[in-house]
């Protein structure tokens, strides 16, 4: 007997236990709910629209269309140096708010500071080249050739009045022949002497070509050149931000080798980009892109803040559509405030993107 009556509570509670199951997976409306949902004339007001789920929401026909994208930056920035070195110093870490002109590192500059002065030293010596051409001879070296070439005429005077001594002595054998041919060849040196010293003053006295002057112009400018360009990498060891924003990613520590080759598209010392200026990216289907325009507003509800709206604004239709997914990608622009710029909104977030109608956007404009 006590065997039969173990059976049956065993028996009824089985039954009960599969009862429950049955209830749990089917998932069974309570009767107050059933009791509420089952008059579908009552419409939600405007403001219990806010709170309904987006699905419920875009029933309302308040949306034309809703969508999950995903936040992204509008424009990422990859700073990388312009100059190969060594890193002496870095302050680019993540999250750090920097102004533009914000010194983020310095690479060392030994070798590009030498550069420099050396560059300006030569600017230097070709600067004094150019200035002694374009001055031409000082009065000093101008009187210095006419003396010489006085001098030498004086002792061609002399010159020739013993050369014609000796001519006279020579016919009444007086003289010999090699005397008379010493004073023969000292006599052509002398001449020619005179030649060389009438050019030389003429040349002083007429300055340099323009030729001469033009080259050493040219040597100027190339020198100037020389002098920007290492006045121009020594500068570029500081690097500094391009914009204003915050530190995205560190991809360098202090100490490492930096090489502007290396670095240039694929690979930075830091990214930075300005977390107010944000979009939402998502792949609209086809098959909805009739829903959505340029400058159609947006509501916008990232998950992870479900309570806060944001508003947004299509600025872009990519003109390529996704083969793959036969998708279009849509840029919703987003409105942040400046004392909320990445408190709540981070780039590569999650959010839902709702298209508002066309009736919904003119109630919209005209609300206070």
């Amino acid at each position: 007997m006590n065997r039969l009556a173990w059976l049956l509570c065993f028996a009824l509670a089985t039954l009960s236990a599969w009862l429950s199951y049955q209830r749990y997976t089917l998932k069974l409306p309570a009767p107050e709910l059933i009791q509420a949902t089952s008059d579908t004339s009552a419409k939600p007001t405007e403001s219990e629209s806010k709170d309904l789920p987006t699905d419920m929401a875009a029933a309302t026909g308040k949306f034309a269309y809703e969508s999950n994208g995903y936040i992204t930056v509008a424009h990422q920035i990859l700073i990388s140096p312009q100059v190969s070195g060594r890193l002496v110093t870095l302050d680019a870490d993540e999250g750090r708010r920097v102004r533009k002109g914000d010194l983020l590192g310095e690479i060392e500059d030994t070798e590009y500071q030498a550069e420099f002065l050396r560059a300006k030293s030569t600017l230097e010596v070709a600067k004094s080249r150019l200035l002694e051409l374009e001055r031409g001879f000082r009065p000093e070296e101008v009187e210095q050739a006419k003396t010489e070439l006085q001098e030498v005429e004086a002792q061609l005077v002399q010159l020739q009045a013993e050369w014609n001594r000796s001519y006279e002595l020579r016919k009444s054998n007086l003289v010999s022949e090699e005397s008379f041919e010493l004073i023969d060849s000292r006599l052509q040196a002398t001449q020619r002497r005179r030649e060389r010293l009438t050019l030389a003053a003429k040349l002083i006295a007429d300055g340099p070509r323009e030729e001469r002057i033009a080259a050493a112009r040219g040597e100027v400018g190339q020198a100037e050149a020389d002098v920007a360009k290492a006045a121009w990498r020594l500068s570029n060891c500081k690097i500094v931000a391009p914009i204003s924003g915050t530190i995205l990613k560190r991809n360098a520590e202090q100490g490492n080798l930096v090489n502007p080759v290396a670095l240039n598209g694929s690979y930075s010392v830091c990214d930075i980009a300005d977390l107010a200026d944000l979009e939402v990216s998502l792949d609209v289907p086809e098959r909805d892109i009739s829903k959505v325009h340029l400058g159609q507003r947006c509501k916008v509800r990232p998950d992870a803040f479900k309570s806060r709206v944001y508003e947004g604004v299509v600025s872009r239709l990519m003109p390529i559509a996704n083969r793959a997914k036969s998708s279009i990608t849509v840029r919703v622009k987003l409105t942040v405030p400046s004392e909320e710029e990445g408190v709540y909104l981070k780039p590569e977030m999650s959010a839902l993107v709702s298209f508002l109608n066309d009736a919904e956007q003119t109630a919209d404009a005209r609300r206070p």
